[in-house]
């Protein structure tokens, strides 16, 4: 193999694990908006930790009691406002609208999430500009 071919089978394969891990950054958001539970925790790995603010939650079950319908009563929406992918993380600044006591808020978030090989969520780290209490 050439050294230029090489290079671009390096290139190739670094190319397809930022896909992958642009593939599962944006398919959580999607899956977040259709505010479907099931299919939101089938893109994280059986263990992964998810930290926001003070609160850190370690696999799906816990995930589960997250990504639940009290949350989706609240009829959140995630919109991607940047994505910075590599191989296997992922930053994304995000606006985040959601209805409480009738009131429709939006607040800036950023993530951070690490993808394994499979295209799966094995951490992720989310904050919110301000509060993230409700009251």
């Amino acid at each position: 193999m050439s050294d230029v071919a090489a290079i671009l089978t390096g290139m190739d394969r670094h190319d397809g694990a930022r896909q992958r891990t642009e593939r599962a950054a944006r398919e959580h958001v999607a899956a977040f908006n259709a505010h479907d539970t099931a299919r939101l925790l089938a893109g994280f790995t059986a263990d992964a930790r998810w930290a926001t603010g003070q609160d850190v939650f370690v696999g799906t079950a816990a995930l589960a009691d997250v990504f639940d319908a009290g949350l989706w009563a609240l009829d959140p929406a995630l919109e991607v406002l940047s994505l910075v992918v590599g191989e296997d993380r992922a930053a994304a600044e995000l606006r985040e609208t959601l209805t409480f006591d009738g009131e429709v808020r939006t607040f800036t978030v950023a993530v951070f999430l690490d993808v394994d090989g499979d295209g799966l969520i094995r951490r992720g780290r989310v904050y919110r500009e301000g509060s993230a209490d409700l009251d």
